[in-house]
């Protein structure tokens, strides 16, 4: 199954910036001066030692998780598969796919205090396109995020590390199971791995 964790690495060294001011994020330097900001918040709660408390531990996971559009996210991996579910079945699908990244973001805390250039921000009606270059350990990586503005605040909807869709990715993996073995099957092995990596955090 597709490394949940493996995508979000990068992802999670930015962070987005939540707010109600829809006017605060119309443009391309609002939405560079906003991730400015969120990068300078998030290594200011992971500082510098190697553990963080338990109270800066949860708001980093929110900064981190929060403004991830899982609903788009899942809906996009699923395919054509996902207007064949109920609604509770997509709930259930986005709530355990959630918190799985969740979960895992906070795995290396040392992610966290990469270097993040914001190269490029283009926005076209609803949506952005923001090219990233994350450098950590020495090495850049080309990141680009897809976005959404909901009316209040920009979701993310998909990543693209070194030029791999993250929800391709998944899509790849998730339709593979639902082919071979049904929506079931792919539940249990969600909620299986939602359960070891809770137990191993």
């Amino acid at each position: 199954m597709y490394n949940i964790s493996k995508s979000f690495l990068i992802f999670v060294l930015v962070g987005f910036l939540s707010t109600t001011d829809a006017r605060a994020q119309q443009t391309e330097n609002d939405i560079r001066l906003m991730l400015k900001e969120r990068d300078v918040e998030i290594k200011a709660l992971v500082g510098t030692g190697d553990e963080i408390s338990d109270e800066a531990r949860e708001d980093l996971r929110s900064v981190i998780n929060d403004l991830i559009d899982f609903r788009a996210m899942g809906q996009g991996a699923l395919g054509r598969h996902w207007s064949r579910l109920t609604t509770e079945q997509q709930d259930e699908f986005v709530d355990t796919f959630s918190k799985i990244v969740r979960t895992q973001s906070l795995a290396n805390l040392d992610v966290y205090r990469a270097d993040v250039a914001y190269d490029e921000i283009t926005i076209s009606d609803l949506n952005a396109r923001v090219v990233t270059t994350t450098t950590f350990k020495d090495i850049p990586t080309e990141v680009i995020y897809e976005m959404r503005f909901t009316g209040e605040e920009w979701l993310a909807t998909d990543i693209i590390l070194d030029e791999v869709s993250t929800v391709r990715g998944y899509a790849r993996s998730f339709q593979s199971v639902i082919r071979k073995k049904g929506f079931d099957e792919l539940m249990v092995k969600l909620r299986n791995k939602l359960v070891k990596v809770e137990t191993s955090t």
